[in-house]
């Protein structure tokens, strides 16, 4: 950001990740003293329900431009008009020295049948692109809308942003660094459990209070009496998405099975159509990282399957969605129950399948083309069915079968559990071709016990490897 600050040239700047990932404040450490102007568009629905239309949206630009020094004093009655005024008043507030517009939550501010994008284009191609000290910055939660009609946008701004930042949550080392800044003392083993329930969000995190154990803040955060985070699900989609019940019903349905659904299975839990829409609605919960869509290994492209993969919601559609009497220290009173050691298990998983780099890294196969996915077979009358969630298929003729476990000591290979991790190889063998071999590869806390039948696996990670960065 300072970089592109400090340039000879005009530059459009585009920055979109999830909400609540830091957007703006990073917009705001580094340009704070450079800003010119600043706006940020209204939420799509104000506190009572009501959409804030394009009435809304204009009143809202015109009383930003007269606080930061306009002299008109028409309001707008058009964006394209909007834009004009933005422009004179930017004219008279030119010294020559870098001026910098920062609009916030942009996305917001197109609302249906405003003429927006084709103002914001006029603006930029018209005007502000041929000011070599103009630095237009642009913020936004809904990342398929930014995709769509700035990054890849096929009209007017098509190729006019100069950069884009897709801002992501933060790695478990990037956590560590932040609650370390911020004074909070936790283990690598907790700091862990809450990037399992926070998903590495910034802003979330920021509710942690010092002195306080991870249970006592999840309990804060969730389950007290005012909990910050009670309602946080339902404002995260009516925030980033024009037609948040339908994306919710999305999620809500991918949460009951972990490996996922094919559009056609959405299509009939969620009693949506199967039609475009569907399709659309599916790219805009994956561009905001809310799901992701894989192809299991070994099969057709065509056979696409979708994933909730975002933590925190995976955590509150499990533990606080539809509760109607929560006990205030839940997750305190809970914290060796076995349902949430179940769900340890399975968030471990997925804390692992977003650090796939940081396991290649130290599997020492970080230069090695591969691709990773997960498979899993049925079984029938003569064979037992299997799922492995991770699988690294590498160039050099290697896969790893990937097993994680998150214990609070170190792992122990059992007889019958020996006996699973044999099944599992001899099941996905015939899967392969005959040049391949299979590494079992243990990713798990504190690291493996050594007993005779240790030796099923070739290689381990453990959870100080995850945080390498």
């Amino acid at each position: 950001m300072k970089q592109l600050l400090q340039s000879q040239r005009a530059e459009f700047v585009a920055i979109y990740g999830r909400r609540r990932v830091g957007k703006t404040f990073l917009v705001d450490e580094s340009l704070r003293e450079d800003i010119t102007f600043r706006h940020a568009g209204l939420s799509p629905v104000d506190e009572n329900g009501k959409a804030n239309k394009m009435k809304e949206q204009l009143l809202h630009f015109y009383h930003s431009l007269l606080l930061q020094g306009w002299k008109g004093r028409s309001r707008p009655k058009n964006w394209l008009e909007a834009f004009f005024f933005l422009e004179q008043h930017l004219q008279s507030q030119d010294t020559g020295a870098r001026q910098v517009v920062f609009i916030d939550e942009l996305p917001w501010m197109d609302t249906p049948r405003s003429g927006f994008i084709t103002a914001l284009e006029a603006f930029w191609n018209g005007w502000a692109c041929h000011r070599p000290n103009m630095m237009l910055v642009v913020c936004g939660s809904a990342n398929s809308w930014m995709l769509d009609n700035l990054v890849n946008n096929h009209g007017g701004l098509y190729g006019r942003t100069t950069y884009e930042i897709k801002l992501t949550p933060f790695s478990l080392a990037e956590c560590e660094q932040f609650y370390e800044s911020r004074g909070i003392q936790l283990s690598r083993y907790d700091i862990a459990q809450a990037n399992m329930i926070l998903g590495g969000i910034p802003y979330y995190m920021n509710y942690f209070m010092r002195g306080k154990s991870l249970a006592q803040n999840i309990d804060n955060l969730f389950f007290a009496q005012n909990a910050k985070l009670k309602d946080e699900f339902v404002k995260l989609f009516a925030s980033v998405f024009t037609n948040p019940d339908e994306m919710i019903r999305i999620v809500r349905y991918l949460a009951t099975k972990r490996k996922g659904y094919t559009r056609e299975d959405i299509s009939k839990g969620a009693h949506l159509s199967y039609n475009g829409d569907l399709s659309k609605w599916l790219r805009a919960l994956a561009a905001s990282d809310f799901i992701v869509s894989y192809v299991p290994f070994g099969e057709s492209a065509r056979n696409v399957h979708f994933r909730l993969t975002d933590p925190f919601c995976l955590f509150y559609l499990k533990f606080v969605d539809g509760q109607t009497e929560m006990d205030e220290a839940f997750w305190m009173n809970n914290v060796d129950s076995p349902k949430i050691i179940s769900w340890r298990g399975f968030a471990f998983e997925d804390l692992c399948l977003r650090h796939v780099d940081s396991i290649k890294r130290a599997l020492q196969i970080g230069g090695i083309s591969s691709s990773q996915s997960a498979w899993s077979v049925s079984g029938d009358d003569e064979q037992e069915g299997t799922q492995i969630d991770l699988l690294i298929s590498r160039k050099d003729n290697v896969v790893n079968m990937c097993e994680m476990k998150f214990y609070s000591e170190e792992f122990t290979v059992r007889a019958d559990y020996h006996k699973k991790l044999v099944h599992r190889t001899n099941v996905l063998q015939p899967h392969l071709s005959r040049k391949m071999i299979i590494h079992s590869t243990l990713v798990t806390t504190y690291g493996l016990s050594y007993n005779q039948y240790s030796g099923a696996f070739t290689s381990v990670v453990t959870l100080d490897d995850l945080f390498k960065e």
